[in-house]
């Protein structure tokens, strides 16, 4: 079995910053993607960044240049620091881990998501 938990979420001002992250932890033998999405009420979850473990990032086009993804391979931990923050970017967001619990068996698991307001 592996857990992740998820923290960093909250209130902020336009403009603000948060930094979210994520740590998996259980039986893992190796993780490969890590990404962070992101989900109003009502719409499709989506992607916002992700990372691989060698670490190349790719990001969504609302967000590029403000958030930046990044990943502690030791500590099985992915971070999302999020800078000039705005409203639309107020959602749910929810971490993402792909890897491998043996050398042959593959997980994929969704964090339990984080919520992120930004409001004046």
């Amino acid at each position: 079995q592996v857990q992740l938990v998820e923290a960093g979420g909250g209130l902020v001002q336009p403009g603000g910053s948060l930094r979210l992250f994520c740590a998996a932890s259980g039986r893992i033998f190796s993780i490969n993607a890590m990404g962070w999405y992101r989900q109003d009420p009502g719409k499709q979850r989506e992607l916002v960044a992700n990372i691989t473990s060698g670490a190349d990032t790719n990001y969504s086009d609302s967000v590029k240049g403000r958030f930046t993804i990044s990943r502690d391979n030791a500590k099985n931990t992915v971070y999302l620091q999020m800078n000039s923050l705005k409203p639309e970017d107020t959602a749910v967001y929810y971490c993402n881990v792909q890897g491998y619990y043996t050398v042959h068996n593959r997980f994929g698991i969704w964090g339990q998501g984080t919520q992120v307001t930004v409001s004046s």
